[in-house]
């Protein structure tokens, strides 16, 4: 099947066998009849597993390319299960510029549990192996990265993890499978914020996982089931409902990105607009390469970088909502520094490029004309 078969068809059987309707139906139960011991029909508890759970986890490893998916309670909870395939005293290499809340999850929790990450710049993918040794276990990447639309090149990354049998995980949020997909370029893990692109109506938080290694799905499947942050059947059946237009949806965002990227770099006032498609923007080549367009995802920085002035404009904007997160239909801006990175030290937030004045926008699926008017007023 081709991509946007896939986001409809994907994973699915056709018809459901009980009344034959035509979409998964929301199996909201907790447990399971058994005729003996054991005799159940594939489900016996809804941690363990769920129809509805298992129609999404079909279609997530279908649009990735992967052979098994996992849905969690949310992005960050399918994070902590992937660290959760290491022990105490193992070593983590991450972009340095990543979301904040998967810096807080690694420095505040799992740091206290004996685990040891190394934040590095990844533009050349060549430093990551400078920081391996024999504890490294892991390397997580993020492409392109929050918020600074950093492109880092996944084969390269691959081709280094298995030179020293080191696992590869991607962060896929911000391209999704529409854009770009890891496990063809070596990953051994895909991880999405479904709550974003992947459900596309800022209506449900989620998270998943993607891998191909039977053995490594299996590790990953019991931690789910033990750690039991797993996501309900009703945001099963949604998230499985927004992968349905997701190739529709993105195609619009990609086209408005652009459209407003442009727009940015014209405009006198802004000083450095971040978005892959330009190029001039770092690794644009590499973005060029492995991903089909360059997204919805857009950061800049206004001239003077006055932290009030950038809290001015997203207070004017009318037709972008200020709110945290993204890859919704409607248009998001948001202020890092404030917001979604405020977790992270200011000293460090700024080594990465994430000032004061720095403004996010996720652009939605709106006409492209209205979305550039309500900046231009906006920004004055």
């Amino acid at each position: 099947m081709k991509f946007n078969t896939k986001t409809i068809h994907g994973g699915q059987h056709n018809v459901d066998p009980a009344y034959g309707s035509v979409m998964p139906p929301i199996y909201q139960t907790s447990t399971y009849s058994q005729t003996t011991p054991g005799g159940h029909k594939g489900f016996e508890y809804s941690r363990s597993g769920n129809p509805t759970r298992a129609a999404l986890e079909s279609n997530l490893a279908s649009i990735e390319n992967g052979e098994y998916g996992l849905a969690f309670g949310s992005g960050l909870a399918a994070i902590d299960a992937v660290i959760k395939l290491l022990n105490p005293g193992d070593e983590v290499i991450s972009t340095n510029d990543l979301y904040g809340g998967s810096y807080r999850l690694f420095t505040k929790i799992f740091e206290g549990f004996g685990i040891k990450f190394h934040f590095v710049g990844m533009s050349n993918a060549a430093n990551i192996e400078n920081f391996i040794n024999d504890k490294t276990k892991l390397i997580w990447v993020e492409t392109p990265t929050n918020p600074m639309m950093n492109i880092i090149d996944i084969k390269a990354a691959a081709s280094i993890a298995k030179k020293h049998n080191v696992l590869l995980a991607v962060d896929n949020t911000f391209a999704t499978p529409y854009l770009q997909t890891p496990l063809d370029l070596g990953a051994d893990i895909v991880m999405h914020s479904a709550t974003k692109y992947l459900g596309g109506h800022s209506d449900v938080v989620m998270g998943a996982l993607i891998v191909k290694d039977q053995e490594l799905a299996k590790k990953l499947y019991f931690i789910q089931n033990a750690s039991g942050a797993i996501c309900g059947p009703q945001d099963s059946f949604l998230v499985l409902r927004g992968i349905k237009t997701l190739h529709i949806r993105m195609q619009r965002h990609c086209e408005n990105g652009k459209a407003i990227a442009k727009y940015l770099a014209s405009n006198p006032k802004i000083e450095k607009v971040y978005w892959p498609g330009f190029e001039d923007h770092p690794n644009h080549d590499i973005a060029k390469e492995q991903m089909k367009d360059f997204g919805g995802m857009i950061s800049f920085v206004t001239k003077g970088n006055n932290y009030n002035d950038a809290i001015k404009i997203v207070e004017k904007l009318k037709v972008f909502t200020l709110a945290e997160s993204l890859g919704g239909v409607e248009s998001l801006a948001g202020h890092p520094a404030s917001m979604t990175h405020a977790s992270i030290p200011k000293e460090e937030r700024e080594k990465t490029g994430v000032v004061d004045s720095l403004i996010r926008l996720s652009v939605g699926i709106e006409d492209a004309f209205d979305l550039i008017e309500d900046l231009k007023q906006a920004i004055g």
